[in-house]
């Protein structure tokens, strides 16, 4: 007998759930389960999760997945009742994503991309949970070597000794052991390929584009763009990103699926729509391509529609009112780079 018809929510797991996708599907899913996060806070900030630590349906717990964990341990997790109806569904998210600190992560990417993922799978078998994995467009490889838009087919082309492969060649042998288990334990795993999701809490100031384009506008400063006037690109919101993640988990499909828009536009043009969002004083200006800030490829969501029934529906110009409010928020109470740096060694 399903879990659902025995108990009065399901146990939902979110591996990285205090980073800026988990935490926002941890908000979409605590009102109708009980929501376990896990996070280390490598890239992810508890203020994030903040308000919903006195939430009874929210655990948390700070956790390396590197390391394997035994939730039963855990006297906080009494309430949900792990022992007797352990865990329906699992969410992993967790990867370092700083690009301006991606050095010092090199090798936290690539114990969260092998090690982290092995852990959560078997957490995953061990309850015969549902597992959902957020990839990453970076599998493709770079703008270059797929002009078109990318269909989930393409072989994508990395180089696994480049100083970015701990990331980028780290997150296709993850979509392998996520294949490997669905095809020897008969596991219900699933894949997503997220492109450019955008939104509330992202982090300002590490190297993300659309929230440091922001915090620039907000300061009157440069919106640097590295690379020339012809880089374009698709972006997503996040509500968008989820509601998505809901139809996959609920499918039968494994996947992968990307997700992401399929409407290209130019980053000198996404610069200026929030240089006048913002009526900033802000110029524009161009600088060589950085390591983890480089043309990624573009979409094909054909089978998103047809398979899922899904397509982004929040336009650009509503996603950006909606990140410029939270994020000129959070620039006035952000801490400094040092404490930053400090409250993620």
């Amino acid at each position: 007998m399903s879990a659902k018809f025995i108990f009065d929510a399901k146990n939902v797991l979110i591996i990285g759930g205090a980073g800026f996708i988990g935490s926002h599907l941890a908000d979409a899913l605590v009102g109708n389960s009980k929501v376990i996060c896990i996070d280390n806070f490598s890239s992810g900030s508890e203020k994030n999760i903040d308000h919903l630590l006195a939430n009874p349906n929210f655990k948390f717990i700070k956790h390396d997945m590197a390391n394997p964990i035994v939730l039963e341990d855990f006297t906080e997790l009494k309430d949900f009742k792990v022992e007797f109806q352990g865990i329906q569904e699992v969410y992993n998210l967790a990867c370092p994503t700083l690009p301006l600190h991606f050095d010092k992560n090199k090798i936290n990417n690539l114990l969260a991309n092998s090690y982290a993922v092995k852990n959560s799978l078997d957490l995953a078998l061990k309850y015969q949970a549902k597992y959902m994995h957020l990839s990453s467009s970076v599998i493709y490889g770079q703008k270059e070597v797929h002009p078109r838009r990318v269909v989930e087919e393409d072989l994508g082309i990395v180089d696994l000794l480049s100083d970015r492969a701990s990331y980028d060649e780290g997150k296709r042998f993850a979509e392998t052991m996520v294949k490997t288990y669905h095809d020897v334990y008969k596991l219900d795993t699933k894949i997503i390929r997220p492109f450019r999701i955008y939104g509330p809490r992202m982090v300002l100031d590490q190297g993300f584009m659309i929230p440091d384009f922001i915090s620039n506008a907000l300061d009157n400063k440069d919106l640097v763009i590295y690379g020339d006037e012809n880089w374009s690109s698709g972006f997503c919101y996040i509500d968008d990103c989820l509601s998505a993640m809901f139809k996959m988990m609920d499918s039968n499909l494994t996947g992968p699926i990307n997700i992401g828009s399929d409407v290209e536009i130019k980053i000198s043009e996404l610069a200026q729509q929030v240089i006048s969002q913002l009526e900033s004083g802000s110029k524009i200006t161009y600088a060589d391509p950085l390591l983890f800030m480089t043309p990624l490829a573009v979409p094909n969501i054909t089978k998103a529609r047809d398979l899922l029934g899904w397509m982004p529906l929040v336009t650009l110009d509503n996603g950006l009112k909606k990140t410029i409010d939270d994020l000129r928020a959070s620039k006035r109470l952000r801490p400094t780079d040092y404490e930053f740096i400090q409250q993620n060694p």
